[in-house]
C-alpha cells in the first residue's frame, strides 16, 4: 500500500518576511529564534511555513502581505565614506550608512553585505530581502572589485600566492583577479576581485604576505559599478535594466520598479549632485586607478 505525503503548505516564514522587505533571510531567521515573530498569535519556530492568509506579526506589529507577490524591488547605490558603520544604530553615537538614505514608508532598506569602518566605496541597499539574501550567499559567487593601495614590497611571488590562494584563520581564500594600477615608491594601487564577503578578507589576504593596506575602496559589486559622479555620502537609485541584471545573477525574475531618481543625493545635507546616469552596469569592466598618475592596467595573471 502506498502512503501519500501531503506537500508542505506555504513558503518558509523567513522567505516570506524577506520578500516583504522586513529584512534579509538570515536576519529573519535570527528574529524567529529570538521569539520576535508570531504566526496567528503563536510564537514562530525555525522551519515554520506560512501563506498570505496567515496573520504574521513582528514585535507585536502585523506584517502586511497584500502586495507580497507584486512587491516593488528597489536598489540604491551608496558611496560610503570611511568612518561610517554598517549597523542601523550605534550606542557610541558613530554615524551609520543608514543615516543618509532616503526614508521609506512601510518598508526599509536592507544592506547587501557590509564594508569595514575604514573601507569606503560602493554599498548596495534594497527593499527586497530575498534579493539581498541571495546576493550575500557564498553559493552564488558574486564578484566584488576593490581598488586597494598597498604599502610594502609587492613581489611577483606574493601576487602569485594571492592569486593561487592562501590559508587564513577562517579557511582558504584567494583573489580571482589582480591588476597592477601603478603608484610611486612603496605605495602601489591594485584592483582586485573576490567572490565572497568574509570579514576584512581583502585586508587579511594582503597581510598574509606581510603587506599593509593603506586605502581600500569597493568599486564594483556584480554588474554595478560606482558612478564617477557619485560623491562620498551620496546615493543613487539603480535603473530597471541594472536591477534586472543584478537579480538575474541570483536567478530571480524581474520585478516591478518605481520611477528612478536620476540625481545623486544625500539626505543628511540636502545637497544634490550633478545630473548623470544612474548607477552604471558592466560585465567585469575594470575601473581606472584612483591614483591620478597611475600607469595603465597591467594584468598580473598566474594561471
Amino acid at each position: 500500500m502506498t502512503t501519500e505525503t501531503t506537500p508542505p503548505q506555504g513558503e518558509k516564514l523567513q522567505k516570506i518576511l524577506a520578500g516583504a522587505g522586513i529584512g534579509s533571510r538570515r536576519e529573519m531567521e535570527r528574529w524567529i529564534s529570538e521569539g520576535r515573530i508570531t504566526v496567528n498569535g503563536e510564537k514562530a519556530s525555525l522551519g515554520d511555513r506560512a501563506t498570505a492568509e496567515d496573520r504574521i506579526s513582528v514585535d507585536g506589529r502585523p506584517v502586511k502581505l497584500d502586495n507580497y507577490a507584486s512587491k516593488v524591488r528597489r536598489v540604491i547605490a551608496y558611496n560610503k565614506p570611511e568612518g561610517e558603520i554598517c549597523s542601523r544604530s550605534d550606542p557610541d553615537g558613530r554615524p551609520t550608512v543608514f543615516d543618509r538614505l532616503p526614508k521609506l514608508s512601510g518598508e526599509r532598506w536592507i544592506a547587501i553585505g557590509r564594508l569595514d569602518l575604514n573601507t569606503s566605496g560602493l554599498l548596495l541597499f534594497t527593499t527586497d530581502g530575498e534579493l539581498a539574501s541571495r546576493l550575500m550567499h557564498p553559493s552564488h559567487e558574486i564578484e566584488r572589485e576593490y581598488a586597494v593601495r598597498v604599502m610594502g614590497n609587492v613581489t611577483e611571488q606574493k601576487v602569485k600566492n594571492l592569486f593561487e590562494g592562501v590559508e587564513l584563520e577562517d579557511g582558504p581564500a584567494r583573489f580571482t583577479d589582480i591588476v597592477d594600477s601603478g603608484g610611486a615608491g612603496i605605495n602601489r594601487w591594485f584592483h582586485v576581485c573576490i567572490m565572497e564577503g568574509r570579514n576584512r578578507e581583502v585586508r587579511r589576504l594582503w597581510e598574509s604576505q606581510e603587506l599593509t593596506v593603506s586605502r581600500l575602496k569597493r568599486v564594483r559589486f556584480a554588474n554595478v559599478i560606482i558612478p564617477d559622479h557619485l560623491r562620498m555620502g551620496q546615493w543613487e537609485e539603480l535603473d530597471k535594466d541594472a536591477i534586472d541584471t543584478l537579480a538575474a545573477h541570483v536567478k530571480l525574475d524581474p520585478a516591478p520598479l518605481p520611477t528612478v531618481r536620476k540625481q545623486a543625493r544625500t539626505t543628511r545635507t540636502g545637497l544634490k549632485g550633478p545630473r548623470g546616469k544612474t548607477a552604471a552596469q558592466g560585465k567585469g569592466k575594470k575601473r581606472p586607478s584612483p591614483h591620478k598618475k597611475a600607469s595603465p592596467h597591467k594584468r598580473n595573471r598566474f594561471s
